[in-house]
């Protein structure tokens, strides 16, 4: 019980970390399809498609690869000066090569108008990059609230720049023109100014991570440094796959749409996006849970059965995603709101199979630690790949006739796809003993009550009843969750005592 205490402990710092920073990250988004136009946030939405592609690349799975070799005390400060010699190199280099290469990079993902923002981009995944050793220092050393305001510091710097140049510096201009406040204003940037403050933000993070990041020493293991490319390579295959089901979807919906405009194609981009943001609440709870479970999984292996640790949080970690699936397909009609464009809203249809996608995805995070603890990364590699496979295979046939319907269940078979795979081979490798009877269960029920909210609100009541309604499934399902799962919730630290009698 200690070790899910403590993860629950790690998982609410970088939670809070993680929820307060993407929240205000994601508040922009009803502030910037008020101010962008469709195709203008469509520009955006493919430039952020791509980041997280390329942020794959130059950090080569060096954090899973830290926790793993860290472990043992007396390697610490080799490991992590070998992973840190090794990704300044890399980064220096692909960075220049993304610079030479970047019109050609700006033609492959549609905005061959704006090269340059493929040139602020290269500079924000470089610090990014190296950000990530030092983040997942901080991680491994348990210091979450450093982790945390230095997260939220960067965001709300983010939002403070994306501000300024979009709103503050145009009311200055059409009043005072020769203000020195303009000196680095141009309104023709328009939403180059939101890569511009990413840029900012990844360039104060690293600063304010200086001691973390200096704290390394030019000292190379060759022999050390091949056994982390050996785990890591894998993995570099696993996160590409990876982000070709997470993200790449975009640019494929802008390659294969067969919307009759540039202009309608970009905005069917920005749509998709936009509405896969209402996804929120799933994407933050599995973010934080993955900063809390990675270093928490490796140091439990070292434990007396953690396999029943790992069946345990698994099952928590279903009953939450679910009371989140619930909150937001419940309540969509409020949701919707932010989303600042009413034009955007024909996108919601995406929401509830990308809810279930993300769900999935959580799932397979959990059951991913088999091949992470065997050293078997090659299958992780495999089991993406077939994913990315499918994920490519359903956008390219259905794109054409579905659009960015096509896109959401693409993720959805992909995810679902990895789950089982996952599943069943980690099960023949490293058995754990899921419930996963009784968490398919749950999966089942919250479907079966979200269609019987869709039929519920087909009688066009009043929208207060509507929500009603949903209110009290929402309320069912979790009594009935405390009422099966009651002796799991009194063995849990703090609130076990509210469920004593």
């Amino acid at each position: 019980m200690s070790g899910i205490k403590n993860l629950a402990g790690q998982t609410m710092w970088y939670g809070v970390s993680s929820i307060i920073a993407r929240f205000l990250n994601y508040l922009l988004t009803p502030y910037l399809t008020l101010k962008l136009s469709g195709p203008a946030y469509g520009d955006m939405s493919l430039v952020y498609s791509a980041i997280p592609f390329l942020n794959v690349i130059f950090t080569y799975g060096l954090e899973t690869a830290y926790f793993r070799y860290v472990q043992k005390k007396e390697h610490e400060e080799e490991v992590y000066n070998t992973a840190t010699v090794s990704l300044i190199i890399s980064t220096i280099c692909l960075t220049t090569l993304l610079i030479i290469f970047r019109t050609a990079f700006a033609d492959l993902i549609r905005i061959e108008e704006h090269p340059e923002y493929i040139t602020w981009s290269a500079f924000i995944i470089a610090f990014d990059s190296m950000s990530a050793l030092a983040f997942a220092k901080l991680r491994y050393e348990q210091r979450p609230i450093k982790f945390a305001a230095i997260r939220i510091a960067g965001i709300l710097i983010n939002i403070a720049v994306v501000y300024f140049f979009l709103s503050v510096c145009p009311r200055i201009e059409s009043r005072h023109p020769d203000s020195i406040l303009l000196i680095f204003y141009n309104k023709n940037v328009g939403v180059g100014y939101v890569i511009i403050a990413n840029l900012v933000q990844s360039a104060v993070t690293i600063l304010l991570l200086w001691k973390e990041f200096l704290s390394f020493k030019w000292r190379f293991n060759g022999k050390l440094w091949g056994q982390i490319m050996l785990y890591s390579m894998p993995l570099i295959i696993a996160g590409f796959g990876g982000m070709i089901n997470e993200t790449f979807d975009r640019i494929m919906l802008g390659w294969w749409s067969s919307a009759p405009t540039e202009d309608a194609i970009k905005f069917e981009v920005g749509t998709y996006s936009a509405c896969y943001k209402l996804s929120i609440l799933i994407t933050l709870f599995i973010q934080a849970f993955r900063m809390g479970a990675e270093p928490f999984f490796f140091t439990q292996s070292r434990g007396e059965n953690p396999q029943r640790i790992y069946a345990r949080v698994m099952k928590f970690f279903v009953i939450i995603i679910c009371l989140m699936f619930l909150v937001v397909v419940l309540f969509l009609d409020t949701w919707k709101y932010f989303i600042q464009n009413p034009m955007m809203w024909e996108g919601l249809k995406v929401v509830p199979v990308l809810l279930l996608a993300n769900m999935f995805l959580g799932i397979y995070y959990n059951l991913s630690i088999w091949y992470k603890l065997t050293n078997k990364t090659m299958a992780g590699a495999w089991i993406t790949v077939i994913g990315a496979v499918i994920t490519i295979i359903i956008n390219y046939t259905f794109i054409p006739t579905f659009g960015y319907m096509a896109c959401a269940w693409a993720t959805f078979f992909c995810y679902g796809s990895m789950m089982v795979i996952s599943f069943i081979w980690g099960q023949k490798e490293y058995r754990v003993p899921y419930a996963w009877k009784k968490l398919l269960a749950y999966l089942v029920i919250v479907v079966l009550l979200y269609f019987v909210h869709r039929l519920f609100i087909q009688m066009d009541l009043n929208r207060w009843i509507n929500r009603g309604f949903a209110a009290a499934l929402t309320l069912s399902f979790l009594l009935l969750i405390l009422n099966i799962e009651k002796k799991e919730f009194q063995r849990l630290p703090v609130v076990g005592r509210l469920f004593a009698n």
